[in-house]
C-alpha cells in the first residue's frame, strides 16, 4: 500500500484512471495505464501492509519481488559461518558490509571470551568487487583490518583531494595482486557457495513466508547452527550430513551382510568336512586262500 494515503495498488490505479477521464476502468485499462507509468515501484512510496521490513527489489533472475537481504560472514579456514545479518533488500553491498563485519566481530569476541582467547578474532576481510568502495576501505583500515576486496575496473582515478582513500585503495590493490590475495579469493569462491547451497537451496530459504527481520534471522540461526554442527561432526566422525550418513549406513549394512555370508559359508564348509570325516570309508583287505600243491610244496 502507499505510504502517504494507505491506498492499495488497485485503488491507486483506479484513481489515476478516473482522473485521466475513464469513469469505469476495466482491468485492461488499468494494465495499459500502469504499463506506461514510469517508476511505478518505489520503496519511498510503497510498503507491504503486513511486513514493513520488506523492500521492492529486482532479483538476480530479473523478476521484481518484495524481499529481504541476508548477508553472511564465513571463516575461510574452517568454512563455518561466524556472522549473519538480515537487512533491507534495497541497500547496496557497500552499505551492509559494515553491519555484517560488526556482527561477526562481536560473535567471535564472545566465543574468544568463553574459550579463554583460543578463538582468533577478525584480522582480514575478503570480499568480491561488489563491496569495493573508498569509504569501505577507509573504514576497515581504521579498524586495523587487512582487506582483500576485489577491485572493479574504474579506469584512471584522481586522488588529489582524497589522499586517505588513495592509500587505502592502493594498499588493498597491492594485497589482492599478491600470492596470498589470489589464494584467499579462490578460497572465498569455494567456501561461500556451500553455505548458500545449504541455507537457500537444500534448506529452502530462498523463499520464506516469515515476516520481519527478527523472525527471518531466527530461522537463519537454526539453519546456520545445523550447517556449523555438520562441519563439527565431519571433523569428529567423518560424516556431517544426514545424506552422507545414509551412505555410510548402507555401506555398513553391506559390509555386515558380506561378513555374515562369508562366516556362514565357513561354518557350512566346516560342518560338511566334519560330517564326511565321521562317515569316512575304511577299506578292508581281502585275502584269498590258494590251494597248496604237495608235489612242489607250494
Amino acid at each position: 500500500m502507499r505510504r502517504d494515503s494507505g491506498e492499495t495498488y488497485q485503488d491507486f490505479l483506479t484513481r489515476l484512471a478516473q482522473a485521466s477521464g475513464i469513469e469505469t476502468p476495466t482491468r485492461a485499462d488499468l494494465a495499459r495505464l500502469d504499463r506506461k507509468r514510469p517508476k511505478k515501484g518505489r520503496n519511498a512510496e510503497w510498503r507491504h501492509p503486513h511486513d514493513p521490513d520488506a523492500r521492492i527489489t529486482k532479483m538476480k533472475d530479473g523478476r521484481t519481488h518484495l524481499a529481504h537481504k541476508a548477508e553472511h560472514a564465513v571463516d575461510l579456514e574452517t568454512g563455518a559461518i561466524v556472522g549473519v545479518t538480515v537487512q533491507g533488500a534495497d541497500q547496496g553491498d557497500t552499505t551492509t558490509i559494515a553491519d555484517t563485519v560488526t556482527a561477526a566481530a562481536e560473535d567471535l569476541e564472545a566465543v574468544a571470551t568463553a574459550t579463554d582467547d583460543h578463538t582468533v578474532v577478525i584480522e582480514e576481510v575478503v570480499a568480491d568487487k561488489g563491496y569495493h568502495s573508498n569509504q569501505v576501505l577507509v573504514d576497515l583500515a581504521a579498524l586495523d583490518l587487512r582487506t582483500y576486496i576485489a577491485e572493479p575496473d574504474r579506469g584512471r582515478r584522481r586522488w588529489t583531494r582524497n589522499p586517505t582513500a588513495r592509500d587505502a585503495v592502493y594498499a588493498n590493490r597491492r594485497r589482492i595482486r599478491g600470492r596470498r590475495g589470489r589464494v584467499l579469493q579462490r578460497r572465498r569462491s569455494e567456501r561461500l557457495e556451500r553455505p548458500n547451497a545449504h541455507l537457500y537451496e537444500t534448506g529452502a530459504m530462498r523463499r520464506t513466508h516469515l515476516r520481519g527481520h527478527g523472525n527471518i534471522l531466527k530461522r537463519l540461526y537454526v539453519h546456520i547452527g545445523g550447517f556449523n554442527l555438520g562441519l563439527l561432526m565431519r571433523t569428529l566422525v567423518g560424516v556431517g550430513t544426514p545424506r552422507g550418513l545414509q551412505g555410510r549406513v548402507l555401506a555398513l549394512v553391506v559390509a555386515v551382510l558380506a561378513t555374515w555370508r562369508a562366516q556362514a559359508t565357513t561354518w557350512a564348509n566346516s560342518h560338511l568336512r566334519s560330517h564326511n570325516r565321521s562317515h569316512a570309508f575304511t577299506p578292508h583287505h581281502r585275502f584269498e586262500l590258494l590251494p597248496v600243491d604237495a608235489k612242489h610244496g607250494v
